[in-house]
């Protein structure tokens, strides 16, 4: 860390890309919160946005979603839950791949000019769905078409067809000391 504010601009490439793929991960808070920030800045342009959540159950009622439809955006909620909460985990891995399903036909019709695949690297890492097969969809996709993976433990081919990775470090967190999740901060 420097004391002295800079004095030079930072170097910035002078490329213009037609879309990018951004991954949002690690273990700290704010993957998920990321990504809906870049769909308000998204909706402000004007772009149509699709959100496919792969956790979220449709019972849950988050902020997020309220908004995101009052500003337009295509939002599916295509999850059981949390997985110490279910009744049958391979029906939580079929809605899973119902899920992925959808969301690899709404980066191909190339519809929207933002997709959110929220909380999608869990499937991946328990081998619900491809890791490969979402890979061939994002590097395959049109190419005004941008995506947003959240989700912690990014798998490594996911990874490598990003154009911007971010890592969220958990320094602190409210959670390790007894306190639930918070209405309006954490959903």
């Amino acid at each position: 860390m420097t004391d002295v504010p800079p004095v030079e601009a930072p170097q910035t490439g002078s490329v213009r890309a037609r879309s990018v793929v951004l991954v949002n991960t690690g273990y700290g808070k704010g993957k998920s919160t990321a990504a809906f920030g870049l769909v308000m800045r998204a909706a402000a342009r004007g772009w149509n946005i699709a959100v496919v959540q792969f956790l979220k159950s449709g019972k849950w009622h988050v902020g997020e979603e309220d908004t995101g439809r009052r500003l337009g955006v295509d939002w599916w909620t295509i999850g059981e839950g949390f997985t110490w909460d279910s009744k049958d985990l391979s029906e939580d891995e079929a809605v899973a791949q119902q899920a992925w399903a959808h969301a690899r036909a709404v980066i191909a019709a190339g519809d929207h000019r933002l997709v959110v695949l929220d909380e999608i690297t869990y499937p991946m890492n328990w081998g619900w769905i491809d890791p490969t097969e979402v890979v061939d969809a994002i590097s395959s996709r049109p190419e005004h078409v941008n995506v947003v993976a959240t989700g912690r433990d990014a798998p490594a081919v996911l990874v490598g067809v990003a154009d911007t990775v971010t890592e969220m470090v958990k320094v602190k967190h409210v959670f390790d000391t007894g306190v639930k999740a918070l209405r309006g901060i954490d959903y």
